[in-house]
């Protein structure tokens, strides 16, 4: 069958069909719809995918995209915002027109620049701070210097931040007894009483831990302290090289400690040794080598003529005892041919303040290089070095058998003043010996914290004695509290900028100085228990009253500044301020001195609790510092975006509620020292209290009569004048919320409107119809008030009091 013949069927078929009346009858052809079907396709293929989807979703709604496409390409489509071009001044109609057009888009651009520049700089001024902060978190864990890195294999540090804050103490039994102690001192400082040795204090006290290590530490710095007082006013750093004491200190205490040992030794082998005789520093000595000595070990020895002791040995152990006149015996009772050694010996025993004869040293050198530095005798070849200090880089291994020989052998050859072309060590040279060239790794630091710190305390590096034993969690407290005692007694210094790391080198200072952040120091141990001891906390950071931070600020106010707002426990550190206008005492009353003043701190932390927007906090702050005047404008500012609020439990309008009331008993009757704007603020803010709380009560009576009484908005017309001079006097606190006492009378007025409407029976009576005419007056007068005032108000305002103001008429 062709298509024809399928044509005329179709025909055929459709003429037959009877119509039923519930479809409307075909009108177009089989030909006819295939036309159409054809334009629709060539219509639908010229326009994008975008379109077609457009076209099928406006046409399901009933809408032709097609017309609505021609009414917008007809409409004028000129980029307002773009900048006109000027037109010939001759066209003066125009040349206005252009000119105030080009005004309006150059403002607006100003306007938009400075927004997106303000907006720029307050988002960096944002990431400044915290990386600001970030950089402090960062430093705190660092041992290093910011200016010259020193080269020393840190610890693991471990984190001494107590996330979680609870009522229980975080300080343990040995950070518990120190801060006692602490607590004591201080309150001797704050008397102006003499202040007792704090090493000695201390010291006491770690007796009680009954920890060896600990108590060694202490005994240390007891005799590293036994000096003579260092100046306030000297640098510690280069009196610690001046003085000649914190080397005989030193010595001092590692011979004391060796005598010690050698009295061990003997008593535990009484009969072998025995001992004899006067007790004695020469008597030790001879039973101690005795014991160590006898013919199957003399073979190197030399003048083996003391009683059948060995000469050498004898005087190296009476001088490692520190007797020194021990020794000059000695080589008394020896053979002769040490005259130049015993001359030597007696001029430092008799005259221990003058420097050596030159010659006579000379001599003793030249004898030494010539003839004793090749014996065989060990003990003669050291004498010899300690006598003279020369030949610094033999280590005499086989009389230093531990650390504490080799420190006291290198302490006993240095020289204060190196000679002229001769090799001498130096004090300076001990240090960068101990410090740089054997370091931490030599004395295998990290599995004797304590031993690495007696070495570099006992060579007069306090610095870096403190830092290093900082580092170890089990001798922090015993870090912290050396050097607060030392720092107390001007013995170590710090950065010239508490911002520096715990540990720093000061271009400016010498090989290898180091200097100390006590104040770093100090902030790091106290975070661990700040929040749950702030009375102890108090104690530390007392210590920093002297030190200023980078903004010049004194960093004990800048902790309690810290402390407070982040406990935001000001009852406990300032008190509480009583109905009589005096405050209770709180934790920092106790340091109430010249330097101190508790008010001051308040001040400055409401300062600061202003900038970080905790305005609820500052006001009570203020308060306390007695500035009534900033308490009171805190106290408007945050009152007048709640006062129109409904009252809720635990709100921040019942908590400002009650801070209100207790201003208005405390402040009634007094004189307030405070511009006057500010109080009648506050008072109007008082009375709006009252208003807002009874208009959402629902006592709309009592509501007006207080609005009343504050002649803020018009009772009718003619006090319309009044109410707008009124205005013009308002503070930006009571502007705020005009807009909603506005809202707030006029919703009042509408309702008592409705009521009367309500009862109305059809037949209104003159009263009746004088009090709608009378509520009909004052909404226009609130209408009109609005639409005066020099203020901008929000957008809905006008148009909700104009609607209400219909309503009623």
């Amino acid at each position: 069958m062709d298509f024809n013949s399928l044509v005329e069927e179709a025909q055929r078929l459709n003429n037959e069909t009877q119509y039923t009346g519930e479809l409307p009858r075909a009108k177009l052809t089989i030909s006819q719809v295939l036309q159409a079907t054809n334009e629709l396709h060539t219509r639908v293929t010229q326009i994008e995918s975008q379109d077609i989807q457009a076209q099928q979703l406006l046409g399901s709604k009933g809408i032709d995209l097609s017309k609505i496409s021609q009414k917008l390409e007809s409409l004028n489509t000129r980029n307002v915002l773009e900048p006109l071009n000027p037109i010939s001044e001759i066209d003066v109609e125009n040349f206005l027109k252009n000119e105030k057009e080009n005004a309006i888009l150059s403002v607006i651009e100003e306007v938009n620049k400075n927004g997106f520049q303000l907006s720029q700089k307050r988002r960096w001024e944002h990431i400044k701070a915290e990386w600001r902060d970030e950089k402090v978190k960062i430093m705190n864990t660092l041992g290093s210097s910011s200016q010259n890195w020193i080269g020393i294999e840190n610890l693991p540090e471990q984190t001494v931040i107590n996330e979680t804050v609870g009522l229980r103490s975080c300080l343990n039994n040995i950070e518990m007894a120190y801060a006692r102690e602490v607590y004591d001192y201080n309150s001797l400082v704050i008397k102006g009483a003499f202040r007792p040795n704090l090493v000695q204090k201390l010291s006491e006290i770690a007796k009680n831990f009954k920890d060896i290590n600990v108590c060694e530490i202490w005994e240390i710095m007891k005799y590293m302290v036994d000096v003579t007082p260092v100046s306030c006013h000297s640098d510690p750093l280069q009196s610690r090289n001046q003085i000649k004491q914190f080397v005989e200190q030193a010595k001092k205490y590692l011979e004391n400690r060796y005598k010690l040992y050698m009295s061990s030794i003997i008593g535990s082998n009484l009969r072998e040794a025995q001992r004899g005789g006067i007790p004695s520093t020469f008597n030790l000595v001879s039973a101690f080598v005795g014991l160590n000595f006898n013919k199957s070990n003399w073979f190197c020895l030399q003048d083996v003529d003391i009683d059948g002791r060995p000469l050498w040995p004898m005087v190296y152990y009476c001088l490692r005892c520190g007797d020194m006149r021990s020794a000059l015996r000695c080589l008394l009772m020896g053979r002769s041919g040490h005259e130049d050694f015993i001359q030597l010996l007696e001029d430092k025993i008799n005259k221990p303040e003058q420097q050596i004869n030159s010659k006579l040293e000379g001599q003793l050198k030249l004898q030494y290089f010539n003839e004793i530095k090749n014996s065989t005798d060990p003990y003669k070849k050291a004498v010899y070095c300690i006598g003279v200090g020369c030949d610094i880089n033999d280590q005499h291994v086989e009389v230093v058998r531990t650390t504490d020989d080799f420190l006291w052998m290198q302490l006993s050859i240095l020289r204060h003043e190196a000679a002229e072309h001769s090799e001498s060590l130096t004090y300076s040279g001990l240090q960068v010996m101990i410090l740089e060239k054997y370091g931490e790794k030599y004395f295998n630091a990290n599995e004797q914290q304590h031993l690495y710190f007696q070495v570099l305390a006992l060579t007069g590096q306090f610095e870096a004695a403190i830092e290093f034993l900082a580092r170890s969690e089990k001798y922090r407290a015993h870090a912290v509290h050396i050097g607060l005692a030392l720092n107390e007694m001007m013995l170590i210094e710090g950065p010239r900028n508490v911002e520096e790391p715990l540990l720093s080198i000061d271009i400016k200072d010498s090989v290898p100085k180091r200097r100390l952040n006590l104040a770093r120091l100090i902030m790091l141990y106290v975070k661990k228990f700040e929040m749950t001891d702030p009375a102890e906390a108090l104690q530390y950071y007392y210590f920093l009253r002297n030190l200023k931070d980078s903004g010049g600020r004194n960093l004990f106010l800048v902790c309690v500044s810290h402390l407070a707002i982040e406990s935001r426990n000001y009852d406990l550190l300032f008190g509480r301020m009583m109905p009589n206008g005096v405050p209770s005492g709180g934790l920092l009353q106790q340091f109430d001195c010249v330097n101190f003043d508790s008010r001051t701190a308040a001040n400055i932390i409401g300062d600061e609790l202003v900038r970080k927007g905790m305005f609820e906090d500052a006001i009570k702050l203020y308060d306390l510092a007695d500035m009534q005047s900033y308490s009171l404008r805190c106290l408007s500012l945050l009152l007048s975006q709640v006062v129109h609020q409904s009252s809720k439990r635990g709100s921040l309008r019942e908590r400002l509620v009650i801070l209100v009331t207790e201003y208005s008993e405390r402040l009634r009757g007094s004189r307030i020292e405070c511009e006057a704007q500010i109080v009648v603020t506050f008072n109007l803010l008082s009375e709006l209290i009252s208003f807002f709380d009874y208009y959402h009560e629902y006592k709309y009576q009592l509501a007006l009569e207080i609005l009343a009484k504050t002649k803020l908005v018009p009772s009718s017309m003619a006090e319309l004048e009044e109410s707008l001079n009124n205005f013009k006097g308002l503070g930006s606190e009571i502007t705020k919320v005009y807009p909603d006492i506005l809202l707030a009378k006029m919703d009042i007025l509408y309702s008592q409107y409705k009521m009367l409407k309500g009862k109305d029976t059809g037949i209104l009576n003159s009263e009746s119809d004088n009090r709608l005419q009378y509520l009909r007056q004052q909404a226009k007068a609130l209408t009109n008030m609005a639409a005066i005032i020099p203020y901008r108000m929000p957008g809905d305002t006008n148009r909700r009091l104009v609607q209400t103001e219909i309503l009623m008429n």
